[in-house]
């Protein structure tokens, strides 16, 4: 969830013309991987946890691209870029080796 409050700190920065584009969806995929992997643990189904980590993992990807774009735009910092990336980085591997261990790789 950390990555989640780190993305809504950065964009809260971003210029008022980017509330409801780049910023809205920043913080609707880092909202979208905890909740995705919240809602997969509920449904207490081996397969559906499987299958909501996946879609974890998209909505990470979109936030990893989105996040290129911010610094490409000079709305975040390269600091606050490469603190997200490694952050992402970070669930991403969590999210890999959850799979794995779920599907008995």
């Amino acid at each position: 969830m950390s990555l989640c409050t780190e993305v809504y700190r950065v964009t809260d920065k971003f210029p008022s013309s980017e509330k409801f584009g780049l910023c809205s969806q920043m913080r609707r995929a880092a909202v979208s991987v905890c909740s995705n992997i919240a809602e997969g643990a509920a449904r207490g189904s081996k397969s559906l946890y499987v299958q909501s980590l996946n879609i974890a993992r998209g909505s990470l990807a979109e936030l990893d691209t989105q996040l290129d774009i911010s610094l490409r735009l000079k709305y975040i910092s390269s600091d606050d870029h490469d603190n997200l990336r490694s952050q992402s980085e970070e669930v991403g591997k969590m999210l890999t080796g959850l799979i794995r261990v779920l599907r008995g790789i």
